[in-house]
Formats: C-alpha cells, structure tokens, sequence
C-alpha cells in the first residue's frame, strides 16, 4: 500500500516568528501521526531556517516552495537545490500554478529544475493541472498529458521513485471550488495511467500523486479516501494548525 504525503503550502504567508508558532503547533498536535503519513511543512523561504532547527528532532518533513535549475550564480533573489539540501529541505515543490501564471513558468523550466532537485538530493513536488477554461472545453486530459510528459522528460526510471506528483486543477486553487472526488481520481488514474506507459506498471503503482485545490478538513476525507489519490498538497488550510490536522487525520480514514 502507498503511504500517503500531506503537504502544507504556506505560499507568500507567515512571518519567522508566526512560522515557529505554526510549526510547534502542529509538532504538538502530530507527535503520534501514524507510520503511513508523511507531512511536509513548506513555509516561505524566511522561515527554512527556524523551520530546520524545531523540526530536527520531528518525523515532520520540511520542504521549500521553489528553487533555481542551477547550482549558484548571477541569479539575483533565487535560491538553489544545494542551499536547500543544506539548510535541511527534503522535499521543493516545483511547477505549481502560480509560478508558472505569474512567473511564466514552462514544461520545460519546469523540467531543468525537477532534474537539479533530484541531483541535489530533494524530492521534487511536481504540480500539474488544467485551467477552468480547458476543463470547461474537454481539454483536460490533453493538458495534464502534455504536462506530465514536460516535466518528466529525460527523467530515468530510478528517479520517479523520489518524486511526487500533484494534481492541482488551477480553477479550484484559492477559489473554494474543488473537483469532485470523482474527477479528481479519474485525472489521478490518467497519470497513473500515462506513468505506466513512459515507464513501467511497478513506477505508476508506486508512485505518490496528491490531489490540491481548496482542500479543507470538510472535504479531505471523501477526497483522499479515493484509490488513486495518495495525499494532499494544502494551501489556504495549512495555515491553521486545526484545519491542517484535521486533513492529516482524514487521511487515518
């Protein structure tokens, strides 16, 4: 059985000392999670520091929001996968929506930055998804497959054990909108499905796919008690220690 991974997005939320509350919190209200659950705190980059050093002694998971396709360099304001690595990440989440609409982030940046998190140790949270507009035309498989197929590309079988990948529907981010439990495990199987294809059926069965897009402790039991839907990547909810934990424990259902 795949564990499940539950991620928390802080995104652009929280500063150092509201980080440390957060994460004390939620190390108090976790300290007996199940062996099964992975969680994963990514707060903003400010926080990686304070973030490292409360959670060294946990079984919670530190994780960035983003990094750089190279080592080091004359990148002004980015951060790369070793100086991650180094402060203590495990996991970066690369490719998410809004790096790609406001950053305009392609497949294939995308792509460069997925092989430098696997080189530097991290495991990549590799987000995908569709567009209202693309759903709204029929468009989705064509859009996730095409994704999918982007960010993998030249990723060796041996490195698709240490990614996760998430289905983040872009219409249902922030918007209190969420796929139906159904459609989202039809878009989940489709990935599972296509992972087969790029690679074998032993890859597709073991690889962790998250659902993401308004989950909410309402929700999160109906959402991840689907076959194919093997965690969360959280954002507004991951914010309150309560509603966060509350997500972490439907995934006990």
């Amino acid at each position: 059985m795949r564990r499940k991974v539950i991620a928390g997005n802080w995104k652009m939320n929280k500063n150092v000392d509201e980080s440390a509350m957060l994460i004390n919190e939620l190390k108090d209200r976790l300290k007996d999670i199940a062996d099964g659950i992975e969680v994963v705190l990514c707060p903003p980059i400010t926080s990686l520091g304070i973030g490292s050093q409360l959670l060294r002694a946990s079984r919670l998971k530190l994780g960035a929001q983003n990094m750089h396709f190279e080592d080091e360099g004359a990148f002004t304001g980015e951060v790369s996968g070793r100086m991650l690595k180094s402060i203590g990440c495990e996991y970066v989440i690369l490719g998410h929506s809004e790096r790609r609409t406001y950053f305009h982030e392609s497949d294939e940046i995308i792509n460069r930055k997925v092989k430098k998190a696997l080189a530097s140790g991290l495991k990549p949270i590799v987000c995908v998804g569709e567009t209202l507009d693309e759903r709204e035309r029929g468009l989705t498989e064509v859009v996730v497959t095409k994704q999918v197929k982007g960010v993998l590309e030249g990723i060796p079988l041996e490195d698709i054990r240490r990614l996760v990948i998430a289905y983040e529907p872009v219409w249902a981010i922030g918007t209190g909108k969420n796929a139906t439990p159904q459609q989202a495990n039809e878009v989940h199987k489709l990935i599972r499905s296509l992972i087969s294809k790029m690679y074998d059926r032993a890859a597709a069965d073991g690889l962790i796919i998250q659902y993401g897009g308004s989950v909410k402790p309402e929700n999160a039991a109906d959402l991840l008690g689907q076959p194919d839907i093997d965690g969360a990547l959280v954002g507004g909810a991951s914010l309150q220690a309560d509603s966060f934990a509350k997500i972490i424990e439907a995934a006990l259902l």
